[in-house]
């Protein structure tokens, strides 16, 4: 992964941009990480698998509504090891 500090980055924006095809690109400020400049498909990628984490207590009467009348349509008995990993996907974004 490619890392230059902010001023790099705004000085030779394009040079830059054109990186951030080869992967992220680590932007610094006083040393410190604090952004990445990724590509747009990888960007779509990221947020494709991206899940909100909620807790129980905010979800709403009808969300809970919704996923008590929620059916799995099956007569086999499943549970969570039956779901893959996204890693094990054959379509699953690749970082790196």
């Amino acid at each position: 992964m490619s890392s230059a500090p902010a001023s790099e980055i705004q000085k030779n924006f394009g040079e830059w941009h054109d990186r951030a095809y080869e992967g992220p690109v680590e932007i610094t400020r006083y040393g410190r990480t604090t952004a990445y400049l990724v590509s747009a498909k990888l960007f779509r990628d990221m947020w494709a698998s991206y899940r909100k984490v909620v807790a129980v207590e905010e979800l709403s009467d009808s969300d809970m509504a919704m996923i008590r009348k929620a059916t799995v349509e099956s007569s086999e008995p499943f549970n969570l090891s039956d779901i893959p990993d996204i890693e094990e996907t054959p379509d699953a974004p690749r970082m790196g």
